[in-house]
């Protein structure tokens, strides 16, 4: 299903305007994603624009068919929607040829909030169904040079931000996670494999990919390498011994053209390319016009919000899909396309009967805009409750633990 519009759209671009920009408004990068929508990002023309393919009833057939589970919500659902080279890893996986799983975090705050969980609970599904391992890059290096942050408040953050992924479950003998400020410096192969790939990408290239220019710190220029590293496997000496091993990276679609260099790069220094998961973006309370922003205290629920404030969150900032008065509402029911409360269920309501009863109740006028905003609330705060509880049981050596590298 990949096929040749993957290995096109590999190539590197470059003397072009980057290919997140839209003429329709629509802008998607690493760094931001704005659309003037009301329903948000077009991910149709965004696939077409990238050059992956979309997650269709024969993959997700073939996936069940493959592992004998049945599919994750976030995958039946439509939130994780693209792909690259999703079914060579289910051919793999069939041929008894192992791979791993690479994600990654970029710490921009102490805590992380519902948006950042997306990517961590298909990995951890997918860590279970395929049995596999699992390394978690956390961008300390990346989040000093965007953002006005110090190397040391970045690399405080990347550590709370890891106690937040280790409450969400992983399995400690499966999982490395790791700071790009210690282990760049202390493991010689990654920062060899890094190299490898610097040496095969010009400054035109990330011009082109990146939207970069004369203004950009060198940091900046340099730092895609980086991030592209892990789809390695001998950047792992401790976890996989030399061996080079295919790798499979479910990610937001934002983060997609760090790895369509990755994929032009890895066969030319002698390695797989990486199969890509893409997601939908998780959006702000106030609308779908954005992603949600951990700079931006009521775009968001954080996963160290108290109860009472993720109840006043909702009640006050979430977007409503419901009509100006009851009546109208009655009458002409609500848009469950724009409504936050109900799209923010499509991601963590796993009962698929009872979100299609909520759908139809919403868009009928049986259920009101409060009645639904409620519905949300009783099923976050068990969730918001829960992972704080997880959090606080991750010691110093637990995380230490998670943070050695090792045989996984």
């Amino acid at each position: 299903m990949s096929g040749e519009i993957t290995n096109n759209i590999d190539k590197l671009s470059i003397d072009k305007k980057p290919d997140f920009f839209d003429d329709d408004g629509d802008v998607v990068d690493p760094w931001t994603v704005t659309s003037k929508s009301d329903t948000g990002v077009d991910y149709d023309k965004l696939m077409k624009k990238f050059g992956s393919s979309k997650i269709d009833v024969e993959l997700l057939t073939r996936f069940e068919k493959v592992t004998g589970k049945p599919v994750h919500h976030l995958l039946k659902r439509g939130i994780f929607f693209s792909h690259r080279d999703m079914n060579l890893i289910l051919n793999n996986y069939e041929a008894g040829k192992p791979f791993y799983l690479y994600t990654g975090r970029g710490p921009s705050s102490s805590s992380m909030h519902l948006g950042h969980l997306i990517p961590f609970q298909l990995c951890k599904w997918l860590q279970e169904v395929f049995d596999v391992p699992l390394v978690i890059q956390l961008t300390d290096d990346e989040k000093t040079l965007w953002k006005d942050i110090t190397i040391e408040e970045a690399h405080k953050m990347a550590y709370e931000n890891a106690k937040d992924i280790i409450a969400i479950g992983f399995d400690i003998k499966k999982t490395f996670i790791f700071s790009d400020l210690d282990y760049i410096g202390q493991c010689p192969e990654f920062y060899r494999n890094m190299i490898r790939i610097q040496k095969c990408v010009t400054f035109n290239q990330v011009k082109g990919i990146f939207g970069f220019d004369d203004s950009s710190v060198i940091g900046k220029i340099a730092f895609p390498a980086v991030q592209a590293t892990p789809a390695l496997s001998t950047s792992f000496p401790a976890i996989f011994n030399g061996q080079k091993i295919q790798c499979l990276i479910p990610c937001a679609i934002d983060q997609d053209p760090y790895f369509r260099m990755t994929r032009d790069v890895c066969p030319r220094i002698g390695f797989q390319k990486p199969a890509l998961l893409h997601s939908k973006f998780f959006p702000a309370l106030q609308g779908a016009q954005t992603k949600m922003s951990a700079s931006e205290a009521n775009s968001t629920i954080f996963c160290c919000d108290t109860p009472k404030q993720l109840k006043n969150k909702i009640n006050k900032h979430a977007f409503s899909g419901g009509q100006a008065t009851v009546e109208d509402h009655r009458r002409i029911g609500g848009n469950c396309d724009v409504d936050i409360a109900y799209q923010y269920l499509r991601f963590f309501l796993e009962d698929d009967d009872k979100l299609e009863q909520i759908r139809k109740d919403y868009s009928s006028g049986a259920l009101l805009t409060g009645e639904l905003k409620k519905i949300l609330i009783d099923v976050l705060t068990p969730i918001i409750v829960q992972h704080q509880e997880r959090r606080s049981k991750v010691t110093d050596d637990i995380l230490k633990q998670f943070m050695t590298p090792r045989k996984l």
